[in-house]
C-alpha cells in the first residue's frame, strides 16, 4: 500500500510542484495550471483513465493548486517582511523566527494537503492503473524492484 501511496503521490506531487518552481517556464498562474493539467492529462491517457477518474483527478488538482497559489502568495508576503526587517537597524528576531515558524506550519499543512488528495487519487485508481504508476516511479527513481 505504501508503495502504490508513494506513486499516486508522485503522480500529483510532480504535476503541482513543478510547477511552482518557476524552472523556465511562466510565472503565470494560468500557464502553470494549463502546463499541470497537460501533464497531468498526458498521464491520465498512459493510464487509460475513465472520465469520471479524469474528473474527480482534475478536481483535486485544481484544489491542490488553488491552496498552493493561496500557500505562494503568502510565502511572498513572508519574503517581503523579511527583508522589511533585514532593512531595518534593529532587526525583530522574535518577530523573524515566528514568521519561520508559520511558514513551515504552513508548507507542512499543504504536505499533508497534498498526502491526502494522493490517497484520494489512489482510491480512485485501479490496481492495474496503480500498478503501472508504481513501476513507473520505481524506474524514474531508480529505485529496486520489489
Amino acid at each position: 500500500m505504501k508503495k502504490l501511496t508513494l506513486a499516486a503521490s508522485a503522480l500529483l506531487a510532480v504535476a503541482l510542484l513543478t510547477g511552482f518552481r518557476g524552472g523556465g517556464c511562466s510565472r503565470d498562474p494560468g500557464r502553470i495550471q494549463q502546463i499541470i493539467t497537460w501533464k497531468l492529462d498526458d498521464k491520465l491517457d498512459d493510464l487509460d483513465a475513465s472520465d469520471a477518474q479524469k474528473q474527480s483527478i482534475h478536481a483535486l488538482k485544481d484544489r491542490l493548486f488553488a491552496d498552493g497559489q493561496h500557500m505562494m502568495g503568502e510565502q511572498k508576503a513572508a519574503r517581503l517582511e523579511v527583508l522589511t526587517q533585514l532593512e531595518s537597524d534593529r532587526p525583530d528576531a522574535q518577530k523573524l523566527h515566528a514568521l519561520v515558524d508559520a511558514r513551515i506550519d504552513a508548507m507542512r499543512a499543504f504536505a499533508h494537503q497534498v498526502t491526502d488528495a494522493a490517497l484520494e487519487a489512489h482510491r480512485l485508481l485501479t490496481p492495474k492503473q496503480r500498478q503501472e504508476l508504481a513501476t513507473e516511479y520505481r524506474e524514474h527513481a531508480d529505485l529496486p524492484k520489489p
